[in-house]
């Protein structure tokens, strides 16, 4: 399987070549970072009142004064499904004064 030149398709690239069954369903954790914990706690309402299906953690980040908001997701990680929910959830994140920091695949 071909993956686009990015930083995603280079990811999935990695899982591929790690033996990971790209075809079948995985929780993918999006991350996101705050400098405020108020605003890490507004997104994981947020995402608790409006998007069922979504496992919300909030957490400190290893980097002090810096909160982290992990949302997992159980999905086919198609390189066009992480596109789409990566910027579903980063549009948030930046409604909450936050950002994205990746995302993942749980082992």
């Amino acid at each position: 399987m071909n993956f686009p030149n990015d930083e995603t398709g280079q990811l999935l690239a990695e899982m591929q070549e790690a033996g990971i069954n790209l075809e079948m369903t995985h929780d993918v954790v999006f991350f996101h970072l705050f400098e405020q914990e108020a605003q890490a706690h507004a997104m994981a309402d947020y995402i608790k009142e409006n998007m069922s299906g979504v496992i919300v953690n909030v957490h400190p980040d290893e980097t002090p004064n810096v909160w982290d908001v992990d949302c997992t997701i159980q999905l086919v990680p198609s390189y066009e499904a992480i596109v789409k929910q990566e910027s579903e959830f980063e549009a948030l994140a930046t409604k909450f004064s936050g950002y994205n920091d990746g995302w993942g695949v749980e082992a």
